[in-house]
């Protein structure tokens, strides 16, 4: 006798209304939630216009995704989902995440390097686009996060702290002096006297997909390859040149507002030419 599965049937546009406003009631961070509404949105993708959904359902989108995306990219949108069906009362319908095996070395195709890094910044100021000048050198020698580019407010600035809270979680991101003048005669030249420095024409904070479109469009001028270019990597660069200045990975998770050391040790993971230049150097090759 075949199984009858619970079934949920539901309005596509009324749910994804319900679950942002929730999520912004749960004090999600933004990018948090622009996140997780895309990730629904590919759910809603491979449902197909068929609103009616059971566990035997959400078994299958899991499955569908394999061929489509690498595992910490299934992973994240399978906790979007998660937190979707926990939302409506369907959390027992919860699907476990793909194990991933912990990142040994990381790709040299995705690495910014310094140099590379310099003449991305030199595409931007190139092409006038000061802003983004500023916005790719303050995320590099700070280590902060997309996100948190919001709270680089000029009276925090002036301070020469960035003092951050954000889902009941509190940290303080450090300006050295240098970028501190340098963010402060940016925003004076440009007329900002308060608050946020990072604002878009209309007034509005800069959120990641606005970084992300306008670095994009520097690869080719900048002679650096695009799948290298995206705004997080700039967090990489910045650990990676910290803990190879002071070999100081408790002082480097500090810094990057990390609980758990293990998520620092990513961002400082040799790469693979490395690792094999130490194999060589074995010499257990006859």
């Amino acid at each position: 006798m075949d199984y009858v599965y619970e079934k949920f049937t539901f309005n596509p546009e009324e749910a994804l209304s319900d679950f942002q406003k929730y999520l912004y009631e749960r004090e999600n961070a933004r990018a948090t939630i622009s996140k997780y509404m895309t990730d629904i949105r590919t759910f809603y993708k491979y449902l197909d216009g068929h609103y009616e959904i059971d566990k035997k359902c959400i078994v299958s989108y899991k499955e569908w995704l394999y061929p489509k995306y690498e595992a910490t990219s299934i992973n994240s949108m399978l906790v979007a989902l998660n937190q979707f069906l926990d939302f409506f009362g369907y959390g027992k319908w919860k699907v476990k995440r793909l194990k991933v095996q912990k990142q040994l070395f990381i790709p040299e195709a995705k690495e910014m390097t310094k140099q590379e890094y310099k003449r991305l910044l030199e595409a931007a100021r190139s092409r006038q686009n000061y802003q983004l000048a500023m916005s790719i050198e303050t995320l590099a020698a700070t280590g902060a996060r997309v996100s948190e580019l919001v709270f680089f407010t000029v009276e925090r600035v002036k301070k020469g702290t960035i003092a951050i809270s954000n889902k009941g979680k509190h940290r303080t991101i450090l300006i050295s002096d240098v970028l501190k003048n340098k963010l402060l005669y940016y925003a004076a030249k440009n007329g900002i006297t308060q608050g946020c420095i990072f604002i878009t024409r209309n007034g509005r904070p800069k959120d990641r997909s606005n970084l992300w479109r306008e670095m994009k469009a520097l690869w080719k001028i900048s002679n650096v390859q695009e799948q290298k270019i995206f705004p997080h990597n700039l967090r990489h660069l910045f650990a990676r040149s910290y803990y190879k200045l002071t070999n100081d990975i408790a002082g480097l998770a500090d810094l990057l507002g990390h609980s758990n050391m293990d998520v620092t040790r990513i961002y400082t993971a040799n790469t693979e030419q490395n690792y094999r230049k130490q194999i060589q150097r074995l010499g257990l090759v006859a």
